[in-house]
């Protein structure tokens, strides 16, 4: 590709990307608190608590600018921004009860203060809701891709639980992981936009490939800070992913690359899981860069998805799409 990551986003920062779309945003915000509403109260407060939880909300953004980007003038991409958030929230909910976490961005989770039976069972309104909306938007394509996508999430999400603890883990399985895991709805959300629009299927498809690059460097670029961020700025603690047995890249990395000792170590440290052997995790990864590995390959799929984005029309929510890749693999938070 011609132009480097910084020339794409064409300087815009993320405040830019939210001002461009910022009257849809305030109308996204809106909906979900009012279709978050139910006369059960526990699922007032404990979805609001999650939704209103600082989340960077990247996906309901990246709905609302492939819809614009495509040209559509209609209302419903908002509609479907919110179905990608609720989704994304249940996925979370699902995901801390999973792992057992105690934090997330900075704040105690929502299994934490209201236990894991409250918080499985909020998630699974928030999924059957977003259905519920999704009937609203009367598209049986959009039905179809969203079905589609909690099916494929759903199947990630088992993935990774079956490589928790297994040390033999592959690249290329930790990469499918990702792919069903994170990266589908950042697809779906990419290609409903187009299917909005009523474009043409080589256009969906652009916007679908840009999704699935950038989730995927949104990913390995969270893999990078688990391991190398300040807990104040990521909302995690650090080696969280090492705590649960997870497998990432850079652990994987260091399997690879690492010499008899440190591979030894990073097994146990995933068959057993726990924080007690973090430094020396640590220490290892920075040595084989791991960090950097990792980082580049995040790098990559930024740039591939960029190049995705040839087809679009120019204008400025495609340069903010541009931008967007540039802040996945930038951020530190």
């Amino acid at each position: 590709m011609g132009e480097s990551l910084a020339q794409a986003g064409r300087g815009m920062t993320l405040d830019d990307v939210r001002a461009l779309v910022a009257d849809d945003m305030e109308q996204v915000n809106r909906l979900i608190l009012g279709r978050l509403s139910s006369h059960v109260v526990l699922i007032n407060q404990l979805g609001l608590y999650i939704v209103n939880s600082g989340g960077k909300r990247l996906r309901p953004l990246l709905v609302l600018l492939a819809a614009r980007a495509c040209g559509y003038q209609g209302r419903h991409h908002v509609d479907l921004a919110a179905i990608i958030e609720f989704i994304h929230t249940a996925t979370l909910l699902h995901d801390d009860v999973v792992d057992d976490s105690q934090l997330r961005r900075g704040r105690e989770t929502a299994n934490s203060l209201w236990g894991n039976e409250a918080s499985v069972l909020v998630g699974d309104f928030l999924y059957s809701r977003s259905f519920e909306m999704m009937v609203d938007v009367s598209s049986l394509r959009v039905m179809e891709i969203m079905a589609h996508t909690t099916n494929t999430i759903a199947e990630g999400e088992v993935m990774q639980l079956l490589n928790c603890h297994d040390p033999d883990t592959t690249e290329a399985r930790y990469m499918e992981v990702i792919r069903c895991k994170t990266a589908k709805l950042f697809e779906a959300a990419a290609r409903v936009g187009a299917v909005l629009a009523g474009q043409s299927p080589a256009v969906e498809q652009a916007l679908a490939h840009y999704g699935t690059a950038l989730g995927t460097a949104f990913q390995l670029i969270d893999d990078v800070l688990d391991y190398s961020a300040d807990s104040k700025e990521t909302g995690k603690n650090i080696g969280d992913d090492l705590a649960e047995g997870k497998p990432t890249l850079p652990l994987i990395h260091v399997l690879r690359q690492g010499s008899p000792q440190q591979v030894a170590l990073v097994r146990r440290a995933i068959e057993h899981g726990g924080r007690d052997c973090i430094e020396a995790v640590r220490d290892a990864i920075e040595s084989t860069g791991a960090i950097a590995y990792t980082a580049q390959s995040a790098r990559a799929a930024a740039t591939e998805a960029m190049g995705a984005l040839a087809p679009i029309p120019a204008s400025p929510y495609k340069d903010a799409l541009y931008a967007l890749a540039e802040f996945a693999v930038n951020r530190t938070y």
